[in-house]
C-alpha cells in the first residue's frame, strides 16, 4: 500500500477501532445501568400476563427474569413487546434479552443465541367442539385455514407440517382466537397451554372448543440474546441452572403451574442446553 493510501485508511481504521469501543459487551451495559430490561408478551397467561388486581406484568417467564436481574444485583424492567417484533427488538437493542415464548427453530438459532431451555411446550390445534368429528388429526386439516400469532413458531409449524394449509396470522393470541370463535378458521395453533386457557373460557361462551390430542410438534423455550453475547449468556445459563439443581425451579413452575392453579401440569422437562 502506497504511503498515500495509508493515509487514506488511518481515519476509516480510527472510526472502526472507535466503533469497537464504543460498543460495550451488554453484561457490562446492564450493569452499568443498573437495569436488565426484559422482553415479554404480556399477553400469554400463565408466562407473563398483566395481574388484574395491580395491573403488573407476572408470570413463570417473568419470574425467572427476576431470578436473572436478581443473580447481576441490578433492577428488573419488564418491556411488553409483540410476537413478531422480539427478534427486531433485541437487534436493535431496545431489550436485553427476551423472555417471551420463545420456541427455537434452526432459524432463529442464525440470528440470535438461547439460553438453556426453561420450559418444553407441545404446539396443538384447537377447533370448534362441533368440528371434531371430521377434525380428528392434525392432518385434517390439510388444505384448510388455520390461524396463528404472526412471526411465530406456531404459524412456522402450521406451514411445515399440514399439507396446502392456508395460514391466517394475527399480532395477537385474543384475535387469533377470535377468528376461529367467529368462522374464519378451521384451527387456531398454538402451545398447549395457551389453547387450554381458551378452550376453558369458551365454556361458558355458544362456540364450545377442543383440542387436537395429537402435538403437532414439541418446541424447547429458552432465553433470547443477541449473537455473540457470551458474558450475558454465561450468566443467564448459571442463573438456570442453579434454579434446577437447587430445586428452585420447581417451585417456580408450580406457582404457575401447580395443581392449584389454573393450568395444573406435569413439569416433565428439565434446565438443560437446547440440541437442535
Amino acid at each position: 500500500m502506497s504511503f498515500k493510501n495509508m493515509l487514506k485508511a488511518v481515519p476509516l481504521l480510527a472510526c472502526l477501532g472507535m466503533a469497537s469501543v464504543a460498543h460495550a459487551d451488554a453484561l457490562s451495559d446492564i450493569k452499568a445501568r443498573g437495569t436488565l430490561v426484559c422482553g415479554t408478551l404480556g399477553t400469554s397467561e400463565p408466562f407473563s400476563f398483566q395481574d388484574p388486581k395491580t395491573r403488573q406484568v407476572v408470570g413463570y417467564e417473568v419470574d425467572l427474569c427476576k431470578e436473572i436481574a436478581d443473580h447481576l444485583g441490578v433492577k428488573l424492567e419488564v418491556k411488553m413487546i409483540a410476537v413478531a417484533a422480539r427478534i427486531p427488538e433485541l437487534a436493535g437493542g431496545r431489550v436485553d434479552v427476551v423472555a417471551a415464548n420463545l420456541g427455537w427453530s434452526p432459524d432463529r438459532a442464525k440470528q440470535i443465541d438461547y439460553s438453556y431451555q426453561h420450559y418444553v411446550s407441545p404446539q396443538k390445534i384447537l377447533i370448534r367442539r362441533d368440528d371434531a368429528g371430521t377434525l380428528k388429526t392434525n392432518a385434517d386439516l390439510a388444505g384448510k385455514r388455520v390461524s396463528a400469532v404472526s412471526g411465530s413458531s406456531s404459524e412456522a409449524g402450521a406451514k411445515r407440517l399440514i399439507p396446502d394449509v392456508t395460514t391466517v396470522t394475527f399480532k395477537d393470541p385474543p384475535t387469533a382466537f377470535m377468528a376461529l370463535q367467529q368462522r374464519k378458521v378451521s384451527g387456531f395453533v398454538g402451545s398447549e397451554l395457551m389453547l387450554l386457557k381458551f378452550a376453558q373460557e369458551a365454556e361458558s361462551s355458544p362456540v364450545k372448543l377442543d383440542i387436537i390430542e395429537e402435538p403437532l410438534f414439541v418446541e424447547p423455550w429458552g432465553i433470547g440474546m443477541r449473537k455473540g453475547e457470551d458474558g450475558l449468556r454465561t450468566e443467564v445459563d448459571k442463573v438456570l441452572a442453579g434454579l434446577e439443581s437447587s430445586g428452585k425451579m420447581q417451585v417456580i413452575f408450580d406457582r404457575w403451574f401447580g395443581p392449584d392453579t389454573k393450568f395444573p401440569t406435569k413439569r416433565v422437562f428439565k434446565v438443560e442446553e437446547i440440541k437442535g
